[in-house]
């Protein structure tokens, strides 16, 4: 099954991991089933292996919807899809697949390495390669201490339950790993946790496709991101494709006079003894005579606009407010 036609691509030395091409998602609604709300409209992507894919929308935008359709939960109204290979809820592909659900159940009563046990069970992992990927699995989220080990589930941190399931994920050593809002709900502390974790299954080549609503962290994580609204994606690609690869520099500072400054920089801003503007010229001439203007630069960075800007222009550009 060729997609390579229907996602409007060409030919890619890259492997696809995921291709998915018009996928459409209605649910009927109201006491006779009468009402049709569409979660997803003709959505398509790809992801290509080894890569980490963020995918970005705001609350009902429809990406747990289309997370939840490629791992084949759900099954889509129309369109079509691979995932490694095989079309969209092939049981065989599942066993190369790892996914943390927003909000997971866990089983109050179990200790973290008794869910982990059930778990690759369910995988049938065999008990001596469980003895050793359990601890090691433990180590890698955080957990490996003792009071964690032995310590049932109920009385873990929002933390420490992000980081079993994760380690849950992993357990079957997948290939393609699906993490729907990772850093949901967690401390700075945890969320830098967390994103240390992606990062290094990322060194190790897994492919990873996640949702989140921490736009700096898939600013640090992502290869490529999509944004998702109203069930359609509105773009996709990586972050210099999406911001640009702008080399003009925003330019702070103090002292100097405007006559000396308007010579190197554009839209000059002057509050006070403070400054800004657009740095129009060479950057390393503009360094080297810095000095002799008598000023002095207290913050230099490329002007290209943030991620999260990004992401609210879009949305507003097409007349989308954020729900809390």
């Amino acid at each position: 099954m060729n997609l390579t036609s229907d996602l409007g691509g060409e030919a890619s030395e890259k492997i696809p991991a995921v291709q998915i091409a018009g996928l459409q998602k209605t649910y009927r609604t109201g006491f006779w089933l009468n009402q049709k709300i569409t979660s997803l409209k003709q959505c398509s992507l790809t992801v290509y292996e080894g890569e980490t894919f963020g995918l970005l929308g705001p609350n009902g935008a429809g990406k747990t919807t289309l997370l939840k359709a490629m791992l084949g939960i759900i099954r889509p109204s129309s369109g079509r899809g691979l995932v490694l290979g095989q079309p969209l809820g092939d049981r065989a592909v599942k066993q190369r697949l790892g996914y943390l659900p927003e909000n997971p159940y866990f089983y109050d009563y179990l200790t973290g390495w008794e869910f982990l046990q059930l778990i690759a069970g369910l995988f049938q992992i065999p008990a001596a390669v469980q003895r050793q990927r359990i601890p090691q699995l433990l180590e890698m989220v955080g957990l490996a201490q003792t009071a964690a080990r032995k310590k049932q589930m109920r009385r873990y941190s929002k933390g420490m339950l992000q980081r079993v399931g994760m380690a849950q994920a992993l357990i079957n050593d997948p290939d393609l790993v699906f993490l729907d809002e990772p850093m949901s709900g967690l401390d700075p502390l945890g969320r830098y946790q967390m994103r240390e974790i992606i990062l290094s299954l990322k060194q190790q080549g897994k492919t990873i496709f996640f949702n989140s609503h921490v736009l700096s962290d898939v600013e640090m994580i992502c290869d490529r991101v999509g944004i998702l609204a109203q069930g359609d994606l509105i773009c996709e690609g990586s972050l210099e494709q999406l911001l640009g690869t702008t080399n003009t520099y925003h330019v702070r500072g103090e002292g100097g006079t405007a006559a000396g400054l308007e010579a190197w920089l554009t839209d000059l801003q002057f509050q006070g003894e403070t400054w800004q503007g657009q740095l129009s010229h060479d950057p390393q001439k503009f360094l080297a005579v810095v000095n002799e203007l008598n000023a002095k630069i207290t913050a230099m960075n490329l002007a290209r606009p943030s991620l999260e800007e990004f992401f609210i222009h879009q949305l507003r550009e097409r007349g989308i407010h954020q729900s809390s």
